[in-house]
């Protein structure tokens, strides 16, 4: 059942979103070479604490401290798609850092992802982040009342599969509200069974999108930490995401801290 949200609660959400891209823009200002990932989410604990918010990362999905998900942000480097957790691991000279952040704000939700190109990053890998980001802004063209969410995923598919990336499937995007995590599901492709679960794109349908694409092979594993992601062959990824309403006029941004 997808809970559709009053203008009141997107308002709401929005209120979240502002908090996640400040800090967002407070990470994108430290991550250099030198700085390490669990110093960069110390950061983002400090800023989300300072806002008054509530991290919706930290112990995920038990909210037990000492189980779930160790960190408040998934910081994710080269070939770690999502789900990387902060560590002494210094950030390098032609990195990609994935860095994914979700609050809680007065009972609701903002969630968004941003890969940041540190340095001299190798041109190959600059165009398959550049490419992912482009294929949030045509999920963000084209969400409208009355369409289905297919119509949107292919044009994303398309967009990076006839420039040879791969787009992962495992993890998808999301519907947000009062939980980080409502129903649908929000693939960044087409198949037969994301035909079969289609979504109405309905005024008061909130998503978070979230492409996610690899220079190689689209295939993922799990680390040995049962949270890390990381590409089979290695090569680089990237992850874009924000939460956006859909409303009469079209989609509605709520992370990009308007």
């Amino acid at each position: 059942m997808v809970k559709l949200k009053t203008p009141e609660q997107i308002e709401k959400m929005r209120a979240a979103g502002k908090v996640v891209r400040k800090v967002h823009n407070r990470v994108a200002e430290l991550c250099k070479p030198g700085i390490t990932t669990r110093e960069l989410d110390d950061e983002a604990q400090r800023v989300i604490d300072e806002s008054g918010a509530t991290g919706l990362f930290k112990w995920y999905p038990t909210y037990k401290p000492g189980t779930g998900f160790p960190a408040t942000l998934c910081i994710s480097v080269n070939e770690e798609v999502v789900h990387g957790i902060a560590s002494d691991r210094q950030i390098k000279d032609g990195d990609v850092v994935g860095i994914d952040c979700g609050v809680k704000v007065d009972g609701w939700c903002g969630d968004a992802a941003n890969t940041i190109l540190v340095g001299d990053v190798k041109d190959d890998v600059r165009r398959m982040c550049e490419a992912t980001q482009r294929c949030l802004e045509i999920a963000i063209e084209n969400v409208r009342p009355g369409r289905k969410w297919s119509q949107v995923a292919r044009l994303m598919q398309k967009y990076a599969e006839t420039r040879g990336y791969g787009v992962v499937r495992e993890f998808v995007g999301h519907g947000i509200g009062s939980s980080m995590h409502e129903e649908p599901k929000v693939p960044n492709y087409v198949s037969r069974e994301t035909l079969r679960d289609d979504i109405d794109l309905r005024e008061g349908v909130v998503l978070a999108i979230e492409p996610m694409l690899t220079l190689g092979s689209r295939r993922v594993k799990t680390l040995s930490d049962q949270w890390t992601v990381v590409t089979e062959d290695g090569k680089a990824s990237a992850h874009y995401e924000h939460t956006v309403a859909v409303t009469r006029d079209g989609a509605d941004v709520l992370t990009d801290g308007r």
